[in-house]
């Protein structure tokens, strides 16, 4: 609990500084109504569905997710404690004499390793607003979220598209180093697709080479990252994507090219935009296979009250 009070202080403070104007952006109402909490998970259709399906044409399946582990970089002071019993959790029972293990696991259940970021999970300060004109007091809760929990994103089906920023740039990407419209047009073309390649409800995911430092060195792995910037993050928001992903923790460049920003990418997507983030994806897997685009499939773990989820995304090609 502790952490969970420290987490959204922290992330207020952090926002505050943006101002006023930022906040009336976020306030403005969805284009899915006043009282939607599903955000851009509203694009799932039976229509979306088929579309994805037209890039299942070998049935291979590509797990997106890395291993929840303990070694895991961690961001800020977050943790992940796995225990077991240290011995039969219960039994024997039965003629058949059925035995069984549990395991207890203490962590912050939506923003450790593989991470899909729902909409309470960042806000805009001053005002102090979160998606669709939320405020903090209205969703703050000590057992959880009362509104914008994660439990109201809808499951995705939907094509998902690669944009191997590595392979654009002819080498892994480093800290700061920002992924540009440009850029993304480029690694399009060098893929073989055009930006007509993303559309509305789709899922992006960036590889930028980062995973190389994951466990091996998570002190570089957390000090900053590659990734997107307003450019593209704005840009993707007009092409209608659903969700934006990415091989690193924040998907968004860390330090942003304006030192006197913070986390901007996520307010842009999440608090104005509703669409969600999915961070420390394996990447590097589709594009080892050059797998460009796909069928993303992927339910959030329907927690009641939780800022985000973990879980396996799967691409299937």
């Amino acid at each position: 609990m502790f952490r969970f009070i420290y987490a959204v202080t922290t992330a207020a403070a952090l926002m505050t500084a943006v101002g006023p104007a930022l906040a009336q952006d976020a306030m403005m109402t969805s284009r899915w109504g006043k009282d939607d909490q599903a955000g851009a998970s509203n694009l799932m259709t039976p229509k979306k569905v088929m579309e994805a399906m037209k890039y299942m044409k070998t049935g291979n399946v590509i797990s997106l997710a890395r291993t929840y582990q303990a070694e895991m970089p961690l961001f800020g002071a977050r943790a992940f404690a796995l225990r077991g019993t240290g011995g039969l959790a219960g039994g024997p029972v039965g003629e058949n004499n059925v035995i069984w293990m549990d395991d207890f696991l203490s962590t912050e259940i939506g923003q450790v390793g593989t991470q899909f970021d729902g909409l309470g999970h960042i806000g805009i300060g001053g005002r102090n607003v979160f998606y669709n004109g939320n405020t903090a007091e209205q969703i703050f809760g000590s057992t959880g979220l009362k509104r914008l929990g994660i439990e109201h994103v809808k499951p995705f089906f939907t094509k998902g598209v690669l944009i191997d920023a590595a392979a654009h740039r002819g080498k892994p990407m480093d800290a700061g180093d920002e992924i540009t419209v440009a850029d993304i047009e480029a690694a399009l073309n060098k893929q073989g697709l055009t930006s007509d390649a993303i559309g509305e409800g789709d899922v992006v995911i960036f590889h930028t080479g980062w995973v190389r430092h994951w466990i091996k060195d998570n002190k570089t792995y957390n000090s900053g990252c590659p990734g997107i910037g307003l450019e593209a993050a704005q840009w993707l928001i007009k092409k209608g994507v659903a969700v934006v992903g990415g091989d690193t923790w924040p998907v968004e460049v860390i330090p942003n090219p304006n030192a006197k920003s913070a986390f901007p990418v996520h307010q842009e997507l999440l608090a104005k935009s509703g669409v969600f983030i999915h961070e420390n994806l394996a990447a590097e897997r589709l594009a080892e296979a050059k797998v460009y685009e796909f069928a993303y499939i992927f339910a959030p773990l329907p927690i009641k009250g939780a800022t985000g989820s973990p879980g396996n995304p799967i691409a299937v090609h």
